[in-house]
């Protein structure tokens, strides 16, 4: 297949800053989705319905005229998060999940919750409204590898959770290894997660090919080659489960390319043409609209798109870097020639 036309598909994890860098980003997602998830980490975090609001009010306001986008605002989850808070989320027409981040665990997460005991009576309210819950599934502690942190939140917290709370609806985020793709597929059918581009298209050498790769940094961790290979199983393989998660996240590059390098990969710029690249590589490209378009609105009970996007396998440069806010994003891929190209 050397072209294919698919519903609109939807981002259902995207980090879009805020001010200058918001109105830079904003428009190389909203020309190939018609909705994301967008994430609550700012300085300060989105931890009530009225902070949604406002952030919802800038990101529309950033938008270009010709662009049609909706975002769809998240609550950042604390320790002094309320069950009232939780309510006024469920009644607002624009709050659709609350995040949870360990504390410490990537970007602006500083005010994340330091122990899941904290938060019991939240996630009972959230049960209750039917509002989902976002789970960065990393622990934190110091004497865990990081590369082993997503399979030890499994069996530390995960599980216990699922248990606890056996009706509410949880979305494991940016999943990066075997472990996760079998516990979800595992798991009752309030269970699902999302995958992004970078984590099915490299392996952890890709952060240290001929030199350090600070664009190749994120939070989680890119995994061993056996992990990638898992992964591009779920996303391919047709489960309803799995769908669509960018991850998305700008940094400039002098915040990349400095002495503590912030975590993060920007794929925005070409997201759908690099999850099209995995499809086709796989035999798949029938599933991509499944993936892409229809699972992620089926688990947040949102109606499909009703417009489409067109793809065609053409060869195009990536530009080495991304003019935003008066300095440099490099985005992923940067320089390097791409495979598909969205109309």
């Amino acid at each position: 297949m050397d072209q294919i036309t698919i519903i609109r598909p939807d981002d259902w994890h995207l980090h879009l800053r805020d001010g200058a860098m918001l109105q830079a980003v904003l428009p190389d997602t909203a020309r190939q989705f018609a909705r994301a998830i967008v994430m609550p980490n700012l300085k300060p975090p989105v931890t009530t319905v009225a902070q949604a609001a406002a952030y919802r009010e800038r990101i529309l306001a950033a938008l270009p005229p010709a662009l049609d986008f909706t975002p769809l605002m998240t609550l950042y989850l604390t320790d002094n998060t309320t069950t009232d808070e939780i309510e006024r989320a469920a009644d607002s027409e624009f709050v659709h999940a609350v995040k949870y981040y360990p504390a410490g665990a990537t970007t602006n997460s500083d005010n994340g919750v330091t122990d899941l005991g904290h938060v019991q009576a939240v996630l009972e309210a959230m049960q209750k409204h039917d509002l989902p819950l976002l789970l960065h599934g990393e622990v934190t502690a110091a004497e865990i590898d990081v590369f082993d942190r997503e399979a030890v939140f499994i069996e530390r917290h995960l599980q216990r959770l699922t248990h606890d709370f056996p009706a509410l609806r949880m979305v494991l985020e940016h999943v990066t290894t075997a472990d996760a793709v079998q516990f979800v597929e595992a798991a009752e059918a309030h269970v699902a997660a999302t995958i992004t581009a970078h984590h099915l298209l490299l392996n952890r050498n890709a952060m240290f090919a001929g030199g350090l790769r600070p664009h190749h940094y994120c939070l989680p961790l890119i995994k061993r080659e056996q992990h990638r290979q898992a992964l591009a199983a779920a996303a391919v393989g047709g489960n309803p489960k799995f769908f669509l998660g960018t991850d998305s996240a700008p940094h400039t590059r002098t915040a990349k390319e400095s002495d503590c390098g912030c975590a993060g990969i920007y794929s925005a710029r070409a997201a759908i043409e690099l999850y099209a690249e995995v499809f086709a590589d796989n035999n798949a490209l029938q599933r991509l609209e499944g993936f892409a378009s229809c699972h992620g609105p089926d688990f947040y009970r949102l109606p499909r798109n009703t417009s489409t996007i067109h793809l065609r396998r053409e060869c195009w440069q990536m530009p080495p870097a991304l003019e935003a806010a008066g300095e440099q994003i490099v985005p992923l891929r940067a320089g390097a020639t791409m495979q598909w190209r969205l109309d």
